[in-house]
């Protein structure tokens, strides 16, 4: 089994790159979407998450309204440690149990936190995602529909994407189109088959 670490800023093309992979063959453990899944009615984090922010952050349905508790926790440090204090336990467990139940012998563990959590140690290499500014901003905007104010307000939020750059085996830069970014990725893939000679990767 041969573990990638996946991360990257906000807005960098990470869930892109991922799919990619999960094309090709890898076992895809995406965080975000789990961090969605523990956090919805019944997941281990939903009650904590409530006690902590209030119920003001809830839909008229009981789910968590994630663009209402994002403005609280990317305006403040403290509220955005909090909240990953509460929620990154519960994925953490979600992610050993499915590579536990994995047969892949690829499984990429996509997470915006990988190195901060300690993770990346278990991987047998980081791959980190980066672009420049704008095209965060733009994908913010366009794609999450957030505005300008809120989209910079995300990116300042975040430690330097050369903090997880000065860590990475592997960097895929995302500023062109997805044709280029696929070709990079690609020529990343085939090197794990032609360092560990396992044909059967690609």
């Amino acid at each position: 089994m041969y573990l990638i670490g996946l991360t990257g800023n906000i807005a960098t093309g990470k869930s892109a790159v991922g799919q990619m992979l999960a094309e090709w063959g890898a076992e895809h453990i995406d965080a975000d979407r789990l961090a969605h899944e523990v956090m919805a009615p019944g997941g281990a984090a939903y009650e904590p998450v409530i006690a902590a922010f209030g119920r003001d952050i809830l839909h008229a349905d009981g789910t968590i309204d994630r663009r209402a508790l994002g403005a609280i926790v990317f305006a403040e440090p403290t509220a955005l440690a909090k909240l990953e204090s509460l929620v990154h336990p519960a994925v953490l467990a979600e992610t050993e149990r499915q590579i536990a139940a994995s047969d892949k012998q690829v499984i990429v563990i996509e997470a915006i936190k990988l190195l901060e959590s300690g993770q990346g140690a278990m991987c047998d290499a980081i791959w980190v995602t980066t672009c420049d500014e704008q095209q965060q901003l733009q994908r913010l905007m366009t794609l999450r529909g957030l505005s300008y104010a809120a989209a910079r307000q995300r990116i300042l939020a975040q430690p330097p994407q050369s903090e997880k750059l000065a860590q990475a085996d592997v960097v895929i830069t995302t500023n062109g189109t997805l044709a280029e970014t696929r070709a990079q990725v690609w020529a990343a893939w085939q090197s794990i088959a032609a360092t560990d000679g396992e044909q059967a990767c690609i």
